[in-house]
């Protein structure tokens, strides 16, 4: 199942290495920071109350470290465009790498759905009366066009999406620190909350079970991270490249992510967050500066529309993987001489589709069920990194080879990739209790289980045809 088609030279029809170590990294942050942190937050603090997001958040935090820590190990021994169905397919099953590829397809181009939504609350913050689908319709042209050039252009343009975004949630964490202890002035003149919000209503003021419900909101809030695994083929030197992405980008999201909703969970009362307007620009309405609000709302739509930068190129280099195993048709398998694999990429743009439906159906129920659908797909993707990072290492050993040996090796394994995989399938199960996040079961295990009958018949059909061409050789 291995393919290597990454490539030092320019020739047609092969992807290019030509993102260095701050594209790599800034990619990763591009494709987090973005609808499920601007967004969802408050959609969890009015769900588990703030010091429940919180927990939540570290939770979080920690899952996709070690997921991270699992995809770093399998990355840099195999640094492939489009791996995770690879290694899936590799140390699990044909089958399942098949379904991982599609499920990643429908994490992104689902997750582009619900961030063009979010980009159309965005811009309703100024112009009320214009529908949603009008921005939604105009974004999708303008990503779409971003992707399309070169995926060198691709690559600079994410950086200084993302480096805007990384300098504004450190000026949100500054200010709203600076509001929580009084030093920064409230608009409406009431004293600093400081930190009695976080405990109003008790600890946790609708137990802990809320918590476990909305784990994977939070994952979707984190989606994106393994961008560093899907580029991996595509970044010169990923052995080196590669670890330093992981560790910096990490520790990077926890503390933007955790000040962030310190900040939040501190300033905005549980009964008054929601998803239409972001808690952030919640936030910089009390805030007694002028225009702060209209400012971050600017932001945050640029970081939306960076995240569904990311989350376009993932999904057709999702599909292109899938094509160049043989397992789509070899149209999509076809790049162009810039690099771009265009087919790849007209049918990943369906998740906008989904966007111009929020304008027919209420925008905020479509919005957090796009997220759950986005967040349930991108959990059992990682649950297949830790399970392939499980046996990857195992056979390695098993084959007599050192660890020591590996370019990069995961610390604490087995515990690393084990852990992992039990908090990511908690975090599914967790599903089941939230009657609004609930459509992401009813969608997305039918999913997995036609993507996995799909697998079978198709390649039942490729082995029948190919013994019929091989009958036909020998009858000649």
């Amino acid at each position: 199942m291995s393919s290597q088609p990454s490539s030092t030279s320019g020739q047609e029809g092969q992807f290019k290495r030509t993102m260095k170590a701050r594209h790599l990294v800034m990619l990763s942050l591009g494709g987090v920071i973005g609808t499920g942190l601007f967004f969802n937050t408050g959609y969890i603090i009015s769900t588990t109350g703030a010091l429940g997001t919180l927990l939540a958040y570290l939770i979080g935090a920690l899952v996709v470290y070690l997921v991270m820590l699992s995809l770093g190990e399998l990355s840099v021994a195999m640094p492939e465009t489009g791996a995770f169905h690879l290694y899936a397919a590799r140390y699990l099953s044909p089958a399942t790498g098949y379904t991982v590829a599609w499920l990643y397809w429908l994490t992104w181009t689902v997750a582009l759905g619900s961030s063009l939504t979010a980009a159309g609350f965005c811009m309703q913050y100024w112009f009320p009366t214009v529908p949603v689908w009008i921005w939604c319709l105009l974004f999708c042209v303008i990503i779409f066009g971003l992707n399309v050039i070169t995926t060198k252009v691709f690559a600079e343009g994410e950086f200084w999406f993302s480096l805007i975004k990384v300098v504004t949630i450190l000026a949100f964490i500054i200010l709203g620190a600076g509001a929580m202890v009084g030093l920064v002035p409230m608009r409406d003149g009431t004293p600093a909350p400081f930190l009695s919000n976080l405990t109003a209503g008790g600890w946790f003021p609708h137990g802990g079970l809320p918590i476990l419900m909305t784990m994977v909101a939070v994952n979707f809030a984190f989606s994106g991270t393994e961008l560093i695994g899907i580029a991996a083929g595509e970044t010169a030197q990923p052995e080196k490249v590669v670890p330093m992405a992981i560790r910096t980008t990490v520790a990077r999201l926890v503390i933007f992510f955790i000040g962030s909703v310190l900040v939040l969970a501190a300033l905005i009362p549980m009964d008054q967050a929601g998803i239409v307007k972001s808690p952030f620009v919640a936030v910089f309405e009390k805030i007694g500066i002028p225009y702060a609000a209209d400012m971050f709302n600017f932001v945050i739509l640029t970081a939306i529309l960076s995240a569904a930068n990311s989350g376009l190129y993932a999904s057709g280099r999702m599909l292109w993987s899938l094509a160049n195993e043989r397992t789509l048709p070899g149209a999509f398998a076809k790049v162009n001489r810039r690099g771009i694999p265009m087919n790849a990429l007209l049918v990943s743009m369906v998740g906008g589709l989904l966007a111009l439906l929020s304008s027919v159906v209420a925008p905020d129920t479509v919005f957090v069920a796009l997220s759950a659908i986005s967040g349930f797909a991108v959990v059992a993707v990682w649950l297949s990194i830790c399970a392939s990072h499980y046996v990857f290492r195992r056979r390695w050993l098993a084959a007599g080879n050192a660890a020591a040996a590996l370019p990069y090796r995961a610390p604490w394994y087995p515990v690393t990739p084990i852990l992992g995989f039990v908090l990511c399938l908690l975090a599914c199960v967790g599903l089941a209790f939230d009657p609004s996040q609930r459509i992401a079961l009813y969608c997305g295990l039918p999913f997995v289980a036609l993507c996995y009958v799909a697998y079978y018949v198709t390649q039942r059909r490729a082995k029948t045809l190919t013994a019929a061409v091989s009958g036909e050789h020998h009858a000649g």
